[in-house]
C-alpha cells in the first residue's frame, strides 16, 4: 500500500511538473519566437486549457495521497503541532503553489484570451495587469513547485 501511495504521489508531482516545464522551456518560446502568429498562439491556448486538466487530476491525487504520507510518519494533517519543520515547509509551499494555481486558472485564465484579443494601447489597466500577470505568474508556479520538490526529496530522506 504504501509504494501505491508513493508511486501515484510521485506520477501525479512528474505530470504536474513536467508538463509546467513543458509549456515554460519548449512550447511558450516556440510561441514566443513566432511571434504570436494565431496559429500558434491557438496551438498554445489549445494545449494550456488542456493542461490544466491535468493540473486539477494531479492536485486531487496530491492532496489525496499526501495526507495518507503524512500519517504514515506519524504525523496528522489536522494538526500542525505533530509536524516537522520540513512537513510544515512542504505543506506551506503547497498551499502557497495551490493558491497561485486556483488565482492563474480560475481567476486570470479566463480574462487573459479576452485581453489579447483588444491592442496593448487600448487596454485598461486591469486588463494590462491580467495579461502581464498571466507571464510570469506560471514561471513563479514552476519555481515553487520545484522548491516543493527539493523540499520533498529532503523530507523523504530525513
Amino acid at each position: 500500500m504504501y509504494q501505491t501511495l508513493v508511486s501515484l504521489h510521485l506520477i501525479a508531482a512528474v505530470a504536474w511538473i513536467g508538463g509546467m516545464l513543458f509549456l515554460s522551456l519548449v512550447l511558450a518560446p516556440l510561441v514566443k519566437s513566432r511571434k504570436a502568429a494565431p496559429e500558434f498562439m491557438a496551438l498554445f491556448r489549445s494545449a494550456a486549457l488542456r493542461f490544466r486538466i491535468v493540473v486539477w487530476v494531479a492536485i486531487a491525487v496530491l492532496l489525496t495521497t499526501g495526507p495518507l504520507l503524512l500519517a504514515r510518519r506519524g504525523m496528522a494533517v489536522t494538526s500542525p503541532a505533530s509536524w516537522s519543520s520540513l512537513a510544515t515547509l512542504k505543506i506551506s509551499l503547497v498551499l502557497l503553489l495551490l493558491v497561485v494555481t486556483a488565482l492563474h486558472d480560475v481567476v486570470l485564465g479566463p480574462q487573459v484570451s479576452q485581453a489579447s484579443a483588444i491592442p496593448p494601447a487600448s487596454r485598461t489597466t486591469w486588463q494590462q495587469w491580467v495579461v502581464a500577470t498571466a507571464r510570469w505568474l506560471p514561471r513563479f508556479s514552476l519555481l515553487l513547485s520545484l522548491a516543493v520538490i527539493v523540499v520533498a526529496v529532503i523530507l523523504a530522506r530525513s
